[in-house]
């Protein structure tokens, strides 16, 4: 049976290897040739270096859009885990009615980003037009209404994770810590955290590769109003590429640099966290 399976293993893998590789890794190679020329179509391409990186760093806009994104990123991972292992952690109690908590809880992860943006506008515009304002008139409302939306997206998401992860963990240990005198928080610091370590890892991974990668919420809640305050990374490469004529070659270079960044950002995180895995 296993000669078998080893047998037909280039005929499962193969499909997959090759749309991987016209999927991903022939449009990448293309993007970092791309990034080094000036072009308007992939076709007229002509080689100019390193000066679309030059501009790229040199233009206000990116870096203004690059600061905003890590403190927005900084908040929502921060919030999201806090509150999604809270809710778990609540939820995976003998409280009635659990079931119908996780699937309110995770349903708005269910909804597209860009539909989700513009039924939470409607809902800001409504609240704040009975104070005379409106949620693009304030970098200030713009960025805490994006934290809002993610938040309210992706804690359901985060909190079955955790939930799974809680579950995992042998009742033996907390109960051999209540016997031994540990109160609740010195159970939860002591015990439950320490076996939650792969849960952890993975949830502040996703929310804070996704917190980088905002684009489809932020397009459509405040589309980087008032004057691009509100702009986040992936939607100044849009604008970049897209609206700014002769520019694509330098919003190819803000694509490459926005990938290394979010690479190289998830592997620290991932990195740091899976030391405290092996620690415990």
């Amino acid at each position: 049976m296993e000669k078998s399976i080893k047998r037909y293993f280039p005929v499962f893998l193969g499909p997959t290897f090759l749309a991987f590789i016209i999927g991903f890794i022939v449009p990448f190679i293309m993007g970092l040739y791309l990034s080094l020329c000036d072009f308007r179509t992939v076709t007229d391409a002509k080689f100019v270096g390193l000066s679309n990186f030059v501009k790229a760093f040199q233009d206000t806009e990116f870096l203004h859009a690059f600061l905003f994104t890590s403190a927005f990123t900084v908040v929502t991972v921060v919030l999201i885990n806090v509150i999604a292992f809270a809710v778990a952690m609540v939820l995976t109690q003998n409280v009635p009615g659990t079931n119908i908590f996780r699937t309110t809880f995770f349903m708005p992860n269910l909804i597209g980003g860009i539909v989700l943006g513009y039924i939470w506008q409607l809902i800001f515009n409504g609240i704040l037009a009975r104070y005379d304002l409106a949620l693009k008139i304030s970098a200030k409302y713009g960025f805490w209404g994006l934290v809002i939306v993610l938040c309210w997206q992706q804690i359901g998401y985060m909190m079955i994770i955790y939930i799974a992860g809680l579950q995992s963990i042998p009742g033996d240990l907390n109960e051999a810590a209540q016997i031994d005198g540990a109160n609740g928080w010195q159970r939860l610091w002591n015990v439950t955290i320490p076996n939650m370590m792969p849960s952890i890892t993975i949830c502040t991974f996703l929310t804070l590769t996704n917190g980088f990668k905002l684009f489809d919420q932020n397009l459509s809640l405040t589309a980087g109003e008032p004057m691009k305050q509100t702009e986040g990374l992936a939607l100044n490469i849009f604008n970049t590429f897209y609206a700014r004529v002769g520019w694509q070659g330098v919003g190819q270079a803000k694509a490459v640099v926005f990938f290394i960044l979010v690479v190289g950002l998830g592997l620290l995180q991932l990195r740091m966290t899976r030391s405290k895995e092996v620690q415990q």
